[in-house]
């Protein structure tokens, strides 16, 4: 098969066009969410953008914490910017679990559901009568995950918040980021919540696998700290074997040179020339083949030294800074080193590319109408990632939680109300309502 064939097939496989129309991977999988701000949301949302139906329950009035995080204090529609992105696809039952009647639901909704994600501190939920101790005996098959700072036990884990920061500090991360003679610099985005809640749903997925094949539910814990480590590379087996810390260098890699952002004479792009092969490329785009053949850069290893990477990457310097980004990229397609300008939000929204993959994902939100977001990375060519709806307002689908799973009556519910069992959002702070033009009906399912 040519490349153009290829390249044709492919783009018919996962034509973004059909995705609505394709299955969902995890259809029928239930999972009971009890979680704030990022890393724990974060969790069932990947699973229930592949198709898992996600129960989250928040507190009556307040709810999610995230609902106060928001960039600049800018909220859309009432909603914040910062809860939509790890509250796609789920029904949002507002439920005070903190009573003894509220336990008692979650007890029952827990019996009816695979999979419970929570991210308190250890031992919050057992003192609720709703750990895992408590819901194997109502439901021995339940997958139970736990996911905070440090884990469910040691020294760490009794009295220490923990946020996204924090992880990247413990988890030595930051040890290696930033440029050498000057402070840490911490990642812009919450990449501990987020890579962390990867990394829980996939073991979400290994032990319902598992379960499929024995019968058998059980027991994960996550430390966020710990999952960053895992993002660590070559950095502990190197510690290992030679007792050295690696040190913060900058945007340069230490394990392929040249690697590293050089300033253009309009901005920065980023530049990498792994293979030897790669590197007579970029020295011929150049126009210094004589560079290949140079002692100092004859291959990887050699140029991986550190005064010869030095010294590379400064005749590079030299050149990037008469180029424009754009030429430096297309001399990378043409001579087949890696290049690219430095990407912002902007470019990928007006991206064709990105629109075409259905990476940036145009959908009709039923309450909030037209919203662009980022949707799932991997692409599945039977069973495709969706987004179908946004974050939703507190407590938006007490009923139709309480009546679809408990086949509770609405008499019930409304003596469940009465007593702030259960509630829907309030009006100060924002970040809780519907918008303010919403009809009443638009998004409730019946």
């Amino acid at each position: 098969m040519s490349r153009e064939d290829y390249l044709a097939w492919t783009n018919q496989e996962f034509d973004a066009s059909k995705i609505f129309s394709k299955p969902e991977a995890l259809k029928g999988i239930r999972v009971l969410e009890l979680c704030t701000l990022i890393l724990g949301p974060a969790t069932p949302d990947y699973l229930g953008e592949y198709g898992a139906e996600v129960i989250k329950v928040e507190l009556p009035g307040a709810g999610d914490t995230m609902r106060s995080v928001t960039p600049y204090g800018k909220f859309w529609k009432n909603q914040s910017l910062g809860q939509m992105p790890q509250n796609h696809n789920k029904f949002h039952l507002a439920l005070d679990v903190r009573t003894s009647a509220g336990a008692e639901i979650f007890r029952r909704l827990a019996q009816r559901c695979d999979v419970v994600v929570e991210n308190l501190r250890a031992g919050t939920m057992d003192r609720w009568g709703i750990g895992y101790q408590q819901l194997k005996e109502v439901n021995p098959g339940i997958i139970y995950i736990a996911l905070n700072g440090f884990g469910q036990w040691g020294a760490y884990s009794v009295g220490r918040a923990s946020y996204d920061a924090v992880a990247q500090t413990v988890s030595g991360l930051l040890a290696t980021t930033g440029f050498p003679g000057r402070l840490p610099l911490k990642t812009g985005v919450f990449i501990g919540d987020y890579f962390g809640a990867m990394l829980g749903s996939i073991s979400v997925l290994a032990a319902l696998y598992y379960r499929n094949r024995t019968g058998k539910g059980q027991f994960i814990e996550f430390s966020q700290g710990e999952g960053l480590m895992r993002l660590l590379d070559w950095s502990w087996i190197y510690y290992y074997l030679e007792k050295y810390n690696r040190p913060m260098t900058g945007n340069r890699d230490l394990a392929v040179c040249p690697s590293d952002v050089f300033m253009c004479k309009d901005g920065p792009v980023a530049l990498a020339a792994a293979s030897d092969e790669e590197f007579k490329g970029l020295c011929q785009a150049m126009g210094k083949p004589e560079l290949a053949s140079d002692p100092r850069f004859a291959d990887l290893l050699i140029r991986l030294k550190d005064e010869n990477a030095v010294a590379l990457l400064d005749i590079i310097k030299d050149w990037a800074k008469n180029k424009t980004i754009s030429e430096v990229d297309k001399l990378g397609a043409e001579y087949g080193f890696a290049s690219s300008p430095i990407l912002n939000a902007k470019d990928q929204y007006e991206s064709a590319h990105f629109r075409a993959r259905a990476t940036v994902f145009e959908y009709e939100d039923p309450i909030y109408g037209k919203t662009v977001e980022v949707s799932s990375p991997a692409k599945l060519s039977k069973t495709p990632g969706r987004l179908k709806w946004t974050n939703k307002p507190v407590g938006l689908d007490n009923e139709f939680v309480l009546r679809k799973y408990l086949g509770l009556r609405t008499y019930q519910i409304q003596a469940l109300a009465e007593k702030n069992i259960i509630g829907k959002w309030v009006e100060n702070p924002p970040g809780r309502k519907p918008p303010d033009d919403w009809d009443g009906k638009s998004g409730i399912v019946m």
